[in-house]
């Protein structure tokens, strides 16, 4: 398999493109798929019905229209994809896959699955233990290039400059990735720090913008093929950003096993075995957040054992299928950190979401007065301008509430300074007197 190119259809860029590095570290010959446009939802949808899954439909329109580009040697390239295994149409992508090259004729092309099952396979496309690890590495960084961009990007002086860092942090841990470093403890420490303050310095300007939150399905959440590049369409309309780290997702999954056992009834050892393994992830989680709260005033994630608890007072925990009540925490999260105005992203159809995401609204409204949330279908029949339309009106209500809050505090400073003045005066009045 070494000597094959292997596609994967792209999702978040900064951490594909870390993933990248460290299984090129490892002898393969990897390329995130980039292509967009028209064409790749036409070849999606002869392949896919269009109730089966939006992103599963993008997936494999991706994958075919990369195919057909002849770009590649046909017998020399593979597809790799990840597969949860859980109770959602997601989990056919590798059928639906193999289905669609079955009718091509190109059925002699591997369709290569990224998940627990491949760990320590014989030949082919081999996941090992310590490849997860530095994978896990890879996570953290993104999550931290990821967040400090979204914070410094729509307040830089020169623009280009916060794009400019995460560039060359990206090339730079690839570089450690193939010499084998960046992954200890004390490296990872000490890299988060560096990227952090290398962040901290851009010059940024001091300025009011209303500050969205963006959750959902995590294809459409992350991918900019899947929402139309939603964040680019924010920041262009003069909004700061702040999208969950995929920390969180892996965390909840983990975190899923526990609950299943919990709940359910079941191995006591698969149990262990998870809360180990959260234990772990946990410690990546607070390396990122210990690294922003010391060396910077930015925004820290939260930890996920605050998340679960958010989500107690909203939703049960039992309620675990898609992204389930973790969507729902994120929400609060965000409202809660200042991030009022939040965008769910949902595939048409995907009905986990839409009762986690949607159909949460008016409870989490009814605890967060303040919440301005608007839930934005994707799917092929949905229009950019319609969707953009509609993010539009969202934002108007939140540059609305933006000017009100800013009037209010405007008031409160005038009260308190002609509070503070007064006092004076009357001493003044009484030393003379005297």
């Amino acid at each position: 398999m070494k000597d094959y190119t292997i596609l994967i259809p792209d999702m978040c860029s900064i951490h594909f493109s870390l993933f990248k590095s460290i299984f090129e570290a490892y002898g393969y010959k990897i390329e995130v798929l980039k292509n967009e446009g028209p064409s790749v939802v036409e070849e999606g949808l002869k392949y896919v019905h269009n109730d089966t899954c939006y992103p599963a439909l993008l997936v494999v329109g991706q994958m075919i229209d990369a195919l057909k580009s002849g770009k590649y040697d046909l017998n020399k390239v593979a597809l790799l994809m990840t597969q949860t295994g859980g109770g959602c149409r997601a989990s056919n992508y590798v059928y639906l896959i193999k289905k669609a090259l079955k009718r091509l004729n190109y059925d002699h092309i591997p369709v290569l699955a990224l998940d627990l099952g491949s760990l320590g396979r014989k030949g082919g496309f081999r996941l090992t233990l310590p490849m997860i690890v530095k994978l896990l590495v890879a996570i953290t960084y993104g999550d931290a290039l990821m967040l400090l961009n979204n914070q410094v990007l729509p307040y830089e002086v020169n623009k280009g400059q916060s794009q400019s860092v995460v560039d060359y942090w990206v090339e730079k841990l690839g570089n450690q990735f193939k010499e084998k470093k960046g992954f200890l403890k004390n490296e990872i420490k000490k890299n988060l720090q560096k990227i952090v303050q290398s962040f901290d310095k851009i010059p940024r300007l001091y300025e009011i913008k209303p500050k969205v939150g963006i959750v959902g399905e995590i294809y459409v959440k992350y991918s900019k093929l899947g929402n139309n590049h939603l964040e680019d369409f924010l920041v262009k309309e003069g909004c700061e950003v702040m999208v969950p780290g995929l920390m969180g997702f892996l965390m909840y999954s983990v975190n899923n096993r526990i609950e299943d056992v919990d709940i359910y009834g079941g191995s006591k050892i698969i149990r262990n075995a998870a809360a180990l393994v959260l234990k772990y992830l946990n410690m990546y989680e607070e390396m990122i957040i210990k690294a922003v709260k010391k060396f910077s005033n930015f925004t820290a994630p939260s930890p996920f054992t605050h998340l679960k608890s958010l989500a107690e007072e909203v939703i049960g925990r039992g309620c675990k299928m898609g992204e389930g009540w973790l969507l729902t925490a994120e929400i609060v999260d965000l409202v809660r950190n200042g991030y009022e105005n939040v965008v769910c992203t949902q595939p048409f159809g995907c009905l986990p979401n839409h009762i986690v995401g949607k159909g949460m609204i008016r409870k989490i409204k009814a605890l967060y007065p303040k919440a301005n949330i608007v839930a934005i279908d994707y799917d092929p029949g949905a229009t950019k301008v319609n969707q953009e339309n509609r993010l539009k009106l969202m934002l108007a209500v939140a540059r609305e509430n933006l000017e009100t809050e800013f009037n209010k505090l405007g008031e409160i400073k005038k009260s308190a300074q002609s509070k503070a003045y007064l006092p004076k005066l009357e001493l003044k009045t009484e030393k003379s007197l005297d």
